[in-house]
């Protein structure tokens, strides 16, 4: 199990976080807590949700803005911090956006344009699938969550909690299951007047080549009686970051946006 030691620290960081160990005596926790982190180690797989790559995506989603209100629904959500991307207030060199408790910001490399910021955008519903969704208005959800950042992190730690507040003030649909099956019929099911868009941020980086071609295909078929977009990333060709791309269907033409880091630490628009 390549992620053993990664699984062991999560589950360290949890009792840590419920007052239940501390990181000064390790030895005491490991011995304390055998049973717990055999189980955790066994059955909990490495969760994570990275806010920060909202800060790279939202360019991308206003690039895509028509006028008419967005249907989201994201490939991978884990918890769907992500899918309220429209919640937090951003800041880039080129303008600001948005209004909300969070602020987040980064290293624009090459900024986005700054007309479009001047767009806005309302969500007319929001919805995710995940094979383990991650609901962060529990208490063991949220500190799920917190395990898998290491506690140094401290700026990491800080943003994720302010997005666990703002996803418990209005929690998306979250729902259990395999996309690459699940996907028609969520693509089937379209609001009258909106405009649906898909995305995903690090999820079909794990499909095989056949998964993702059903996935292109679902899109394809979905788009027949109405287009739609998919914003979507992939390892850039450098293999330094991600590739924000947009594909329009049903002719599933591809251009890319952007390249960011893995994380959403930094941003090169236009390239």
């Amino acid at each position: 199990m390549w992620d053993f030691p990664l699984r062991l620290l999560g589950g360290l960081h949890y009792l840590v976080l419920a007052h239940q160990a501390s990181w000064d005596d390790i030895g005491g926790a490991l011995d304390q807590h055998q049973e717990f982190l055999s189980r955790w180690t066994e059955e909990q797989d490495v969760q994570t949700n990275e806010v920060q790559r909202a800060w790279a995506l939202l360019p991308g989603f206003l690039s895509l803005a028509d006028g008419r209100p967005f249907d989201l629904l994201e490939l991978g959500p884990s918890a769907g911090l992500n899918l309220m991307w429209d919640r937090y207030r951003y800041r880039y060199e080129t303008g600001e956006w948005g209004t909300g408790a969070l602020e987040l910001t980064g290293d624009d490399r090459t900024p986005p344009p700054a007309e479009l910021f001047a767009r806005r955008v309302s969500v007319a519903r929001r919805r995710g699938i995940d094979l383990n969704p991650v609901d962060v208005t529990t208490e063991h959800g949220a500190r799920l969550l917190q395990s898998f950042v290491w506690p140094d992190q401290t700026a990491r730690l800080e943003r994720l909690r302010r997005a666990i507040e703002t996803v418990r003030d209005d929690p998306p649909e979250l729902m259990r299951g395999d996309y690459v099956q699940s996907l028609p019929a969520l693509l089937s099911d379209r609001r009258e007047g909106t405009q649906l868009v898909v995305f995903q941020s690090a999820s079909t980086m794990y499909l095989d080549p056949s998964a993702m071609t059903k996935v292109r295909a679902a899109l394809h078929e979905a788009a027949r009686d109405e287009p739609l977009v998919y914003l979507t990333t992939g390892r850039a060709p450098e293999d330094d970051g991600f590739a924000l791309e947009v594909e329009r269907y049903p002719d599933g033409g591809s251009s890319r946006l952007a390249v960011f880091d893995f994380h959403g630490e930094w941003l090169d628009w236009g390239r």
